[in-house]
C-alpha cells in the first residue's frame, strides 16, 4: 500500500494547526500603585477646585483617568484609615479604632493584628513584588512593621511626623517655626533606623525617588507599591526646590512637591513601557486638620475636616489612572479606600479572605465601564461609635462632634437623626429629615442589620501614655 507523501507544505500546515490549538500566552498581570497623602483636604488639588495650588501632574492624571467625587476613607484620622485600606475591613473590626486613643504613638505596645490579611500579603502570595514607602502608623515595633505584614521592603517614618517632640510647648506653636530637630522621628530602611531625626525637608523628595527606584527595579514582574506620604500633615517641610514657590504658602509648597513626585512616577512608568499595565490610585487618609489654619488644608465646599464624620473629614480627592484601560471622566458613584482590597485582588487574580467579614467591594464595573458601583452605603465611625450612615444620596447623622481642637469635644445626639441629600447639598447645610421619614426608616433598618453582625476587635490602641490623645 502506498503512503501519501509528507511534503514541506503539509508539515507547515500541520505545525500551524497545532499552534492554533495552543492557549494564547497569559497577559502580564498589572502593576498596582497607591499614592496616599496625609491630611490632604478635598479642595486641595487644582482639579478639585483649589485656585492657587498648582497640581499639573494630578490634573493630567484626572484628565486622562477617572476623577471620583464621592470617594471615602474609612476613618477621619491616621491609624484606622490606614488599617482599613490595607485590610479591606472597617477598623473597628480589627481593633485599630479605639474609644481611648485615636491613633498609635511611639510608646504604643501594639499594632495591626497578626491574623489580619493585608493587601500586600494577598498580592505577594500571587507573585507580586511589594514595597511600602512613607508613613506606616500601624505599629512601630518589629512584628508590626511592613516587612512583617506582606511587604518585601520598607523605607519611611513609622508614625506621624509630629511625634517624638523634643521641645516643650504646643505643636500648634512649634509648627510656625518648624525645625527638623523639634521632632526626633526615625527614618527606617526595613527595620533599621538609618536617620534620626529624619530630615523632613527632603522627605517627600526621597519618598518619590524611592518609589521610582522600586518601579525601575521591578519592571519585569508585577508589583504593588504603597506610597504613603508623611505630608501635608503638620509640621510642614518642603525641599529647597519647592520652598516659597506656591501662592498658597508653605502648605501649597508641600502639595506641589507631592504633585511633582506623582509626575516622576507617571514618567517612569511611561519611559519603561509599563504604563498601560499599571493602575495608579491617588487619594488621602482623611480630611484637613483645620485648627492649624494656614498650615492645614481645605475641604472645599464640604463641611468640617479631620476628626469629624461630616463629609470634610472622610470624603477624599481621588483619581484612578490606567492608560488605555479606563474610560476617562468624572465618576459620581460611591467608592472607598476599603474597596481597593477587593478591586486590586480581582485585577491581580488574588484571593480575598473568605473566613471573615469584609467591607470591601470590587469597583471594576465602574472602572471598566461594565456597570454601577456595588457600594451603595458607607458607615462613619468615630472612635468605636457609629456616628453617621450614608445610603445612596442621603446621609443620616445620629451623633455629631466637631473636628479635633486639642480640647475635649462634646457629642450631640440627634433623634430623629439629621438628614442631608448629598447630591443637592454636599456641604450638609440643610436638614431634610422632616421631608423623608421613609429614608430615615430605611437607614435605621440598614443600621440594625449592620450592628447585629458587628463584632468589635480587641482594642489595639489602648496602651498609651496618660497624655497620649490625638
Amino acid at each position: 500500500m502506498r503512503h501519501p507523501r509528507f511534503t514541506l507544505s503539509s508539515f507547515l500546515i500541520l505545525t500551524l494547526s497545532l499552534l492554533s490549538c495552543q492557549a494564547p500566552p497569559e497577559a502580564p498581570r498589572p502593576n498596582l500603585i497607591v499614592i496616599f497623602c496625609d491630611d490632604l483636604g478635598y479642595g486641595d488639588l487644582a482639579s478639585f477646585g483649589h485656585p492657587t495650588i498648582r497640581t499639573p501632574n494630578l490634573d493630567r492624571m484626572a484628565q486622562e483617568g477617572q476623577k471620583w467625587t464621592h470617594f471615602y476613607s474609612a476613618a477621619s484620622v491616621c491609624t484606622p484609615s490606614r488599617a482599613a485600606l490595607l485590610t479591606g475591613r472597617l477598623p473597628v473590626r480589627n481593633g485599630m479604632m479605639s474609644p481611648k486613643s485615636r491613633v498609635l504613638f511611639p510608646d504604643s505596645a501594639s499594632g495591626i493584628p497578626e491574623n489580619e490579611v493585608t493587601l500586600a500579603e494577598a498580592l505577594r502570595a500571587e507573585g507580586y513584588a511589594t514595597a511600602c514607602v512613607g508613613k506606616w502608623h500601624l505599629g512601630h515595633l518589629p512584628q508590626y512593621l511592613p516587612t512583617n505584614n506582606g511587604f518585601d521592603s520598607y523605607f519611611g517614618i513609622p508614625y506621624s511626623n509630629d511625634m517624638d517632640q523634643t521641645r516643650k510647648g504646643s505643636t500648634r506653636e512649634l509648627v510656625k517655626t518648624a525645625r527638623i530637630e523639634y521632632w526626633n522621628v526615625p527614618l527606617l530602611r526595613d527595620q533599621e533606623v538609618v536617620e534620626r531625626p529624619a530630615d523632613q525637608r527632603t522627605i517627600t523628595k526621597r519618598y518619590s525617588e524611592e518609589a521610582v527606584r522600586f518601579i525601575r527595579e521591578n519592571r519585569e514582574r508585577p508589583f504593588f507599591l504603597y506610597l504613603a506620604h508623611s505630608l501635608p500633615h503638620v509640621p510642614l517641610f518642603a525641599s529647597e526646590e519647592f520652598l516659597g514657590t506656591s501662592k498658597r504658602g508653605l502648605y501649597g509648597d508641600v502639595v506641589e512637591e507631592i504633585d511633582h513626585g506623582v509626575g516622576q512616577i507617571m514618567q517612569a512608568l511611561t519611559d519603561l513601557g509599563i504604563a498601560e499595565r499599571s493602575l495608579v490610585v491617588f487619594t488621602s487618609d482623611n480630611g484637613p486638620w483645620l485648627p492649624y489654619k494656614e498650615h492645614g488644608g481645605s475641604a472645599g465646599l464640604l463641611r468640617e475636616g479631620k476628626g469629624a464624620t461630616w463629609e470634610g473629614g472622610m470624603r477624599e480627592p481621588t483619581i484612578f489612572w490606567w492608560p488605555g484601560k479606563l474610560d476617562s471622566g468624572v465618576v459620581m458613584e460611591m467608592g472607598a479606600t476599603l474597596d481597593l482590597f477587593s478591586t486590586f485582588c480581582e485585577i491581580a487574580g488574588a484571593k480575598v479572605p473568605a473566613d471573615r467579614i469584609m467591607d470591601s467591594y470590587d469597583l471594576g464595573p465602574v472602572l471598566f465601564g461594565t456597570g454601577e458601583s456595588p457600594r451603595k452605603s458607607m458607615f462613619f465611625y468615630r472612635e468605636s461609635k457609629l456616628y453617621a450612615v450614608r445610603l445612596d444620596e442621603f446621609k443620616a447623622h445620629f451623633i455629631t462632634k466637631p473636628v479635633y481642637t486639642g480640647r475635649t469635644e462634646a457629642e450631640t445626639h440627634h433623634d430623629p437623626p439629621l438628614l442631608y441629600h448629598l447630591g443637592r447639598d454636599p456641604g450638609e447645610q440643610y436638614d431634610v429629615a422632616h421631608l423623608h421619614p421613609d429614608v430615615i426608616q430605611s437607614i435605621e433598618k440598614l443600621v440594625a442589620v449592620h450592628q447585629s453582625e458587628m463584632v468589635f476587635g480587641e482594642d489595639r490602641l489602648a496602651q498609651q501614655s496618660p497624655d497620649a490623645r490625638r
